[in-house]
């Protein structure tokens, strides 16, 4: 059975070794890790800095769709940190891994992760350009 083991939206810096030692398990040979920093370019648009904000329910959301990657793929274990409020051009916006007994698990497993956690979670962004507008991105 996969262990959901770290499961998290915090408004302080994320850390790869907290997430790597979450799913580093005796049994499992390979470890996928996806990690998202913000640039500082968006659709041909420099930006500036921009703020994440999290729907109550975004917590919740996140553990759901935990369960439900580690239900589609044969993994040891999975994690996912996310970060809320201002961040700054090179910050780390989200953490996802994966362990399983092999990489190619390990892979699909990740990439379903971040891909879901962000078609899903109710987490958006607001981007700040050098132009001075601003952007809400993946907003309702």
């Amino acid at each position: 059975m996969t262990d959901v083991r770290l499961v998290d939206i915090r408004d302080t810096e994320l850390s790869v070794d907290e997430v790597l030692a979450a799913v580093r398990d005796p049994g499992a040979g390979g470890l996928a890790f996806f990690v998202g920093a913000v640039r500082d370019t968006d659709e041909g648009k420099c930006v500036q800095t921009l703020d994440y904000e999290a729907h109550p329910t975004a917590s919740d959301e996140l553990w759901r769709v935990m369960r439900d990657v580690a239900d589609r793929h044969d993994v040891v274990a999975i994690a996912a940190v996310h970060r809320i409020g201002h961040l700054e051009i090179g910050d780390t916006a989200v953490i996802v891994a994966a362990s399983a007994v092999h990489r190619r698990e390990a892979f699909a497993a990740a990439h379903d992760l971040i891909d879901t956690l962000k078609e899903t979670v109710p987490i958006w962004k607001k981007q700040r350009y050098d132009d001075g507008t601003t952007d809400w991105v993946g907003s309702p």
